[in-house]
């Protein structure tokens, strides 16, 4: 992430133009997509783009398809809504936090019931 307040700022600059240029396209190969944040090289000749989108993997791969072609226009908005010493090449990858994160529920609640059948079956014995 990112090493100093400067990066910062550039990130979340570039976040705000991607995701607005985002919003905008008429590709109709894009899914429900969400930028959920960039991470810029310290050269700033790269940034990564991070977006999760809705739906399932032939979805993701449509959707993986459509910014892989918005891509170059994206990167000219980019160029002129932020002002920056080098024009960042632009990485979209998947957000695996949200599927991680819906996992992790998944588990848990899975645990919970679990729990509370056990809890009930005990209950049912004498002396339990």
């Amino acid at each position: 992430m990112s090493r100093s307040p400067y990066l910062r700022k550039v990130n979340e600059a570039l976040h705000h133009v991607i995701a607005g240029e985002v919003e905008r396209l008429k590709d109709p190969g894009l899914g429900f997509v969400t930028i959920t944040g960039v991470d810029t090289s310290p050269d700033l000749r790269s940034a990564r783009v991070y977006y999760s989108v809705l739906g399932d993997e032939a979805q993701h791969r449509e959707t993986e398809a459509a910014l892989l072609r918005a891509s170059p226009r994206i990167r000219v908005v980019v160029g002129r809504q932020v002002r920056l010493k080098f024009l960042p090449e632009l990485h979209f990858e998947l957000d695996e936090a949200i599927e991680r994160g819906r996992r992790m529920e998944e588990i848990l609640r899975r645990l919970r019931e679990e729990r509370d059948e056990g809890v009930g079956a005990e209950g049912d014995t004498p002396g339990g």
